[in-house]
């Protein structure tokens, strides 16, 4: 039976309901210079090298994300639309964390087994640009973002466990892609610590559990932190105007 319509009803607009999210300009320029800084250091590092051996590195990897995420959650900040999905958002934050810590900690550290320290001194002009953008900037971009910029709570202990399916991608592509390549190649394997011919499998394995390991353990860290952090407050990000908590 239908129920009569009465003459004064009206369906009620849904910002009558709920009001729309504010644009958050200064997060949406944020995020696309982090997105710029990403895409800048690809494009210099495949412009000066071979762009299958560039893409072939987990810090480009990384990167690509950073820019892809970035770059859509600044767009969405602009349009008033929700952030990206925190499973998202942390993983890129967790990749390009580790990309920054295994560079300046391992890697361009003289103290480390597994040191090019000399190499990335070398490096001048563009290269040395792109350089500092993939392996610096664009860490601290992020750790900023997520510190400054983002609702904390959002992340769930289970993430750890599953952003480990992006280092894990890339362990096998970089053994596979080792062994498709000739032996003479000086780029057969992207990373001193996965070099098969140096260390054997069972030497890379033991390597690859160990940063595994870190990555599990960085992204509790990264959880944890989301726990407890405190909201910072930008009066751009309210969710709703002092006008939208109704009456006292």
């Amino acid at each position: 039976m239908l129920t009569p319509h009465s003459a004064g009803s009206s369906t009620v607009p849904a910002s009558a309901v709920m009001p729309p999210a504010r644009r958050r300009p200064f997060v949406a320029a944020f995020r696309g210079l982090i997105a710029l800084c990403a895409a800048t250091g690809i494009v210099i590092e495949c412009v000066h090298g071979s762009v299958l051996v560039v893409l072939s590195f987990f810090t480009i990897w990384s990167n690509i994300l950073v820019a892809v995420v970035f770059g859509w959650g600044a767009v969405r900040a602009w349009t008033r639309r929700p952030p990206l999905p925190a499973l998202w958002t942390g993983g890129v934050l967790l990749c390009i964390t580790v990309v920054g810590l295994v560079f300046h900690l391992v890697l361009d550290n003289e103290a480390s087994e597994f040191n090019q320290a000399a190499e990335i001194a070398r490096l001048t002009g563009a290269k040395a640009v792109a350089n500092q953008l993939l392996h610096t900037a664009t860490p601290i971009g992020a750790a900023l973002d997520f510190l400054l910029l983002t609702l904390p709570s959002a992340l769930r202990w289970r993430h750890a466990a599953q952003w480990l399916a992006a280092p894990g991608v890339y362990f096998a592509f970089a053994l596979i892609r080792g062994e498709l390549i000739s032996p003479d190649a000086p780029t057969r394997y992207t990373y001193p610590f996965l070099d098969v011919t140096v260390h054997g499998y069972a030497g890379v394995l033991t390597n690859a559990v160990v940063l595994g390991a870190v990555f599990y353990v960085l992204g509790l860290a990264i959880v944890g932190l989301d726990r407890v952090r405190p909201a910072v407050r930008l009066s751009e990000n309210r969710i709703s105007s002092q006008r939208a908590r109704g009456l006292k």
